[in-house]
């Protein structure tokens, strides 16, 4: 597993979802509020679960990639997205499944969702993967995922985030327990032996027969 590749899937998925959703029958709002419930819960569980695990280790790690000035900049724009992401998510919530203000608000968490994975996936995943071992990316996907998979039924609060307070508060030079984690990970693959060469008792046997 590989934290940027598992962003990615979601970021299809979720592209998916909004897809279905403007070809969704309009008077189906039963169907329209079910499907977007599901959406609901995986705009705003990723997320969260971004801002856990992926955004802290990109702090210190990263330098800005693509157009991004610097990994701080990077990581500010991405909370910021989520927090437009969660304000669109409370204006469908408010309206009526189906009305006018419900699609105005849903075309809003679109607009906002989309401008944000491009961003990401050409900054924060591309900064990324230049810069994090193989190890830490594993690491990574294992509690992202983790974290999601305990919340997906239920969904989760959405709670905004001041951006400079939260790159802030997250950026440190000391490697978290995930960090160190893969790091050990990797000095044990590193001191593992070789695998044998020799060819197996039943290949010698066959060899034999021959």
């Amino acid at each position: 597993m590989d934290i940027t590749d598992v962003i990615l899937r979601q970021h299809d998925e979720q592209r998916r979802m909004f897809a279905m959703l403007e070809e969704w029958p309009r008077d189906d709002r039963e169907g329209l509020a079910a499907v977007w419930k599901r959406l609901e819960i995986l705009l705003e569980v990723h997320a969260e679960a971004e801002e856990r695990y992926f955004y802290p280790e990109l702090l210190r790690l990263g330098t800005g990639g693509a157009d991004a000035e610097s990994v701080d900049e990077e990581v500010e724009d991405a909370v910021k997205d989520h927090n437009k992401i969660r304000d669109a998510v409370r204006r469908v919530a408010d309206a009526e499944t189906g009305s006018d203000e419900w699609w105005t608000a849903v075309v809003d968490a679109n607009v906002h969702n989309s401008d944000h994975m491009g961003e990401e996936e050409r900054q924060d995943l591309a900064d990324f993967r230049q810069r994090a071992s193989l190890e830490l990316r594993h690491e990574i996907a294992v509690q992202f995922l983790r974290y999601e998979a305990q919340r997906w039924a239920e969904g989760i609060t959405p709670r905004d985030k001041d951006p400079e307070d939260y790159v802030e508060g997250e950026k440190t030079d000391e490697p978290s327990e995930v960090a160190q984690q893969a790091a050990r990970d990797a000095e044990e693959a590193a001191t593992t032996g070789p695998v044998s060469s020799e060819p197996s008792l039943k290949a010698s046997e066959d060899a034999d027969e021959d």
